[in-house]
């Protein structure tokens, strides 16, 4: 299994996603503990992901000149080098040039994605596909809990171990792992320009354009704005509410993914297939909404359980019927540059979302950023009903109760 060179991919997203996971429910407590306000909070969590949306198409065109396996490598390497920085940071300066450089070097899972399609059938390449959503949802689950658990020796010490397995897969990349673009196709791969996020925002103007799509896409940006509100400050709660230190804020965001990723796994096709992609993402924004409105309100760990239940459960619910209809409502020659406006929008909302929650959090009060989530999700409510009424151009979706 570990020799496969898709076994080796999943475990280089999986290990990617570990990692950022690990750092996740301490990264708040580290920044604080080195001087940090909850803004300056929000603002370290989002360069991670600015770097993400800046780098991701200047390493996707160098895969396509030099070759996935190189970028692989390279990636895994500096990813390794970035968890180190985190471990034995001294100052904020240093903890920020950790992020920074963990953004740019983990910008990778594009290069991964095209590994896979160089590696498969057209006919399997979906399949093969769902092993990167696979080692998403494993991550989220995995990266929590490691950094919560391992918290206990000090903040660097999850840094070390998200280094230690980042260069463990170094090795199991440079010895298993063969190049997927043979020779001829890179010879033939533009010389890599410095456009690549010009084109994003280029891609995200055209795209915008269709009338049609801009409530999906809309819906996209702020589901993914307000989780990330929830995930940077969720930890700075834990610690003014309940005391609570990394090891379980941790626990509960693991506790998230697992719920997350049984709806995902389990429930998503046969709620899609009673209720309808359209109906499953009013009903998943609602809870969502609930979710955030009571969040403030919580005084016990089994209240805190409680809450994360309709937060985990609208997530799991959304992000892949917002695929879908994406998919729907794009023309059928529009179909790749749709979704990655979608992503790219993904990525400028865990951008936004961090900082300009950490700053409600620290300006305002504690439960200022759920509160102005929750009414995020209103207005997502409001944009879900709409397009239950709409046929989408491409696809009709026809699926509804059934007794």
């Amino acid at each position: 299994m570990v020799g496969s060179p898709l076994a080796v991919i999943f475990l280089t997203v999986l290990i990617d996603l570990v990692g950022f996971g690990i750092v996740l429910p301490l990264l708040p407590f580290y920044a604080e503990e080195l001087g940090a306000s909850p803004t300056g909070v929000g603002v370290l969590v989002a360069v991670y992901s600015l770097m993400q949306f800046f780098f991701a198409p200047f390493w996707g065109k160098l895969a396509d000149r030099h070759g996935r396996r190189p970028i692989i490598l390279l990636g895994l390497f500096g990813s390794g080098l970035s968890y180190l920085l985190f471990a034995f940071a001294g100052n904020l300066a240093w903890l920020f040039l950790s992020r920074i450089l963990a953004g740019v070097m983990g910008a990778n899972v594009a290069v991964a994605q095209a590994y896979i399609a160089d590696r498969t059938d057209p006919r399997d390449r979906a399949r093969a596909m769902g092993l990167i959503g696979s080692a998403f949802g494993l991550g989220f689950i995995l990266g929590p809990a490691i950094g919560g658990l391992t918290s206990v020796w000090g903040y660097g010490a999850p840094g070390l171990v998200a280094a230690g397995l980042c260069f463990t897969n170094v090795a199991l990349a440079w010895r298993f792992l063969p190049e997927s673009l043979v020779r001829e196709l890179r010879t033939r791969a533009p010389a890599v320009s410095r456009s690549g996020p010009a084109e994003r925002l280029h891609a995200l103007a055209e795209t915008w354009r269709h009338v049609e799509l801009r409530p999906v896409l809309s819906l996209f940006f702020l589901g993914t704005m307000v989780f990330a509100v929830y995930t940077t400050t969720f930890p700075l709660l834990l610690e003014r509410r309940l005391e609570l230190d990394a090891r379980h804020a941790g626990y509960f965001l693991a506790y998230a993914g697992l719920l997350m990723a049984v709806v995902q796994g389990r429930l998503i096709g046969p709620l899609a297939r009673r209720f309808g992609e359209r109906r499953l993402l009013v009903g998943g924004t609602a809870l969502l909404a609930v979710g955030y409105a009571v969040t403030p309100w919580v005084w016990s760990t089994g209240a805190v359980a409680l809450v994360i239940v309709p937060i985990a459960l609208g997530t799991g619910m959304n992000a892949p019927s917002l695929a879908s209809l994406t998919s729907q409502f794009a023309e059928a020659t529009e179909q790749g540059q749709v979704l990655g406006v979608g992503q790219s929008l993904g990525s400028l909302g865990r951008v936004v979302g961090p900082i300009w929650g950490g700053w409600a959090f620290g300006a305002w009060a504690e439960g200022a950023p759920y509160w102005l989530s929750a009414a995020c999700m209103l207005l997502a409510v409001a944009l879900a009903w709409r397009l239950v009424r709409r046929t989408a151009p491409a696809a009709v979706d026809t699926a509804a109760p059934t007794s």
